[in-house]
Order: C-alpha cells, then structure tokens, then sequence
C-alpha cells in the first residue's frame, strides 16, 4: 500500500484578507469569482467534518509501532485543515460584507448533525472525507498546473488558492490511507464518492447561482460565456477534471498513483516568503493543541 508523507506542514499564510479584496476578483469575472467565493464557502464547516472523521478513526486504530506513522501524519492532517478552516472563515465574513449569502454551510452543517443523530459508522465518514479530498485534490492539481485559472486575478487571492492547492495536494492520501489501514473496502469507497461527488456539483453550482444572483451577474452574456469557457475552454475543468475524478473508481485505486506532490513542492518553495512554518509536537492528540496551532497561524 502507498503511504502519506510523514512530514507535512502547518503553514501560516502572510496575506491580510482584514482589508477585503473586490467583489470581481477574479481578473474583473463575475462568474469566476463567484465560483472560487462558493467553494470558500464550504470550508470551513466542510474542513472541521474532516477533521472530526479522522480524529474519530485515529481511536479506532490500533495502538500499535507499524500505525505510528500514519498517526502522526494524520494529526498534520488535522493541523493542515485546521488553517484552512481558519483562512476561508476569514474569507467568508467579507463575503458576507459583500452582502452574499452563504447557504451551502447551512445545508453541509445539516448533513454532519443528521449523521451524527443517527449515528453514522466512522468508517463511513472517513470514506466520505477520502472522497471529498479527491475532489480537492483534482481541483488544487489543476490551480497549480494551468497558469490560466487564475491568471490576472488580485494577486493575494492567487496566493490563497494556490497555498491551499499546495497543501491539499501534500495531504491528499492521508483519510483514504486511513480508511483502508481499518479495514475500509471498495464498494463503501465507491458508494462514498458517488454520494459526495454528486453533492459536490450540485452545491458547488447551486451556490455560485445563489452567489450570481446577490451580485446582480446572474443574468448577464458575459457570465455565461465565463461559466461556458470555465467549463470547456483552454485546460477547462471539462477536459482536465474528469478522467482524475473518475479513477477514484478504479479498484485499485490510490491518491499517489498520480504522485504530483512534486508540483506542490515547487510552488511552495518558489513562494514561501508568502507563508510561515509553524510547528508543534507531533504527537499530541488533543483538540487544545490543534485550536492553540490554528491561533499561531491567525493573521
């Protein structure tokens, strides 16, 4: 079985999102920024659900030398997305100023309390985590390979995107490792990753309409042809989007088969004096440790 890496990084992003950013920041597109704005939208509660469904695997697995690894990746995981919970919260509250209104927290925020009244295997919700880091991790591969999903947009928001791309690519094998080192079988994985795929399109789109329609763009030809060129044009999601999200069927499937952790590398090497390390004891498993990380790393 491939493994994560055991060395990942908590990193405080040096971008101050206090003073906002323009509506249209996305090189002036309605329809793009509206998009990027609609998947910020989901993170934080979205993030704090990983959080939760590994934190509750890491009791399930057993206590024992040849787990210490994954352990301890695991908890990086958690601090990784603990920081992005941070900065998209940040990033929503100006959304928020900007008199948009957030449903897609309200409808993911239902889902986690309906699975957790009724119970739901851990297991299960690791296999969700692992497929939802799919999707991430295909979407963050293409924000950092093709220059023109964010070419020309305000400089500090391609510094977000791209940082949160760089390090969902380094964890991206992390839940789906912990998922098959319990024992998690294919066709709960496939099941999984049909489920959460489908939401994934439908709130991500319903969303960035709710987004639209707030801006006063819903309606206008020139976000229409944005959506159409997102979608089909030069490197469109279309095209470089699904064949990745797809393999996640293939039963033996894995995050690395397309080991593009180099990329992630070089975009963070080339720009770290945007982001600052910050470290912790690996090994704590506590949740005041996590929440004392993520007040280091605040802006």
């Amino acid at each position: 079985m491939n493994t994560s890496p055991s060395d990942l990084c908590a990193r405080k992003l040096c971008i101050d999102l206090k003073q906002g950013f323009p509506r249209h920041w996305h090189r002036g597109d309605a329809f793009r920024s509206m998009y990027f704005n609609a998947l910020s939208m989901s993170f934080p509660v979205g993030e704090q659900a990983f959080i939760d469904a590994v934190r509750a695997g890491l009791e399930l697995l057993p206590d024992n030398p040849e787990h210490n690894s994954l352990r301890v990746t695991v908890q990086q995981f958690i601090a990784q997305e603990a920081t992005h919970r941070h900065i998209h919260g940040l990033y929503n509250v100006h959304l928020e100023k900007q008199g948009l209104d957030n449903r897609w927290q309200h409808w993911a925020t239902k889902r986690v309390d309906a699975a957790r009244a009724n119970n739901m295997h851990p297991l299960t919700m690791i296999a969700l985590t692992a497929a939802y880091e799919h999707c991430t991790a295909v979407f963050a591969d293409c924000t950092l390979r093709y220059d023109n999903w964010l070419d020309h947009a305000e400089p500090k928001m391609q510094m977000l995107w791209r940082w949160h791309a760089a390090e969902e690519t380094e964890h991206k094998a992390v839940a789906f490792d912990l998922y098959q080192t319990l024992g998690g079988g294919y066709t709960r994985r496939a099941l999984c990753f049909a489920y959460a795929f489908l939401l994934f399109v439908v709130e991500s789109n319903a969303q960035t309409l709710l987004n639209l329609w707030h801006d006063r763009s819903l309606f206008k030809l020139r976000t229409w042809w944005s959506m159409s060129t997102l979608a089909l044009g030069k490197n469109g999601m279309f095209w470089r989007c699904t064949l990745p999200l797809l393999r996640y069927f293939k039963p033996g499937f894995h995050p690395n088969d397309d080991d593009n952790r180099e990329l992630a590398e070089q975009w963070l090497t080339k720009n770290a004096y945007i982001w600052e390390a910050v470290r912790r004891p690996a090994t704590q498993d506590n949740r005041g440790a996590i929440n004392a990380m993520v007040r280091a790393v605040a802006p």
